[in-house]
């Protein structure tokens, strides 16, 4: 029978089969890095996402396309899809909206690319939205000196990359996976 410190929060009676005290072996969560990097990114992105509806009806997908057009004129949305590490159908979506807005225009490329472009507005609109996203790393940043900045910045970018070759290596395990799973 479960006592009163077990019992769900809206007072129900947890099944006879459930575990009702919490496991040994647990992360802690306020010592595990990736938890602590997803909560502060979660905190940054929604803040973000929040100022951006409010003030242009517009979302953080349609800003982070707009910042890699600024910074990649031309590029294909599968290019925009590798450079912010994203899934394709979300910048799909960003730039049919970018399009309806005329802020991003389409060309017709070589062998059916579709290289994109900023408009006039759509760069007015990338220097409008700028303060926004610089704003959160402000915020982040602002009780270090620019020496723990560099060293912050170094870290994460070691960081990400050992995390693309892990990605790799992993990539190649499911694969060699996958093949050996069909031919057996």
């Amino acid at each position: 029978m479960a006592t009163d410190r077990n019992r769900h929060a809206h007072g129900v009676e947890p099944p006879r089969s459930a575990v009702v005290e919490p496991l040994a072996d647990v992360i802690d969560p306020d010592a595990f890095t990736p938890r602590l990097l997803a909560l502060l990114s979660n905190a940054l992105v929604w803040r973000e996402s929040h100022e951006l509806r409010r003030q242009f009806d517009l979302g953080t997908n349609e800003w982070r396309v707009i910042s890699a057009l600024a910074m990649n004129p031309g590029f294909s949305a599968s290019e925009v899809s590798e450079f912010l590490v994203v899934n394709k159908a979300i910048v799909s979506k960003s730039v049919n909206t970018l399009v309806e807005r005329g802020l991003l225009v389409l060309a017709e490329g070589a062998r059916g690319s579709r290289p994109m472009y900023l408009t006039a507005a759509g760069a007015a609109m990338h220097d409008d939205m700028l303060p926004i996203s610089l704003r959160g790393q402000e915020i982040i940043l602002a009780h270090m000196s620019p020496a723990e900045v560099t060293r912050l910045n170094a870290l994460l970018r070691k960081m990400l990359d050992e995390m693309r070759v892990l990605q790799s290596i992993d990539n190649e395990s499911w694969l060699a996976d996958a093949g050996s799973a069909r031919k057996g």
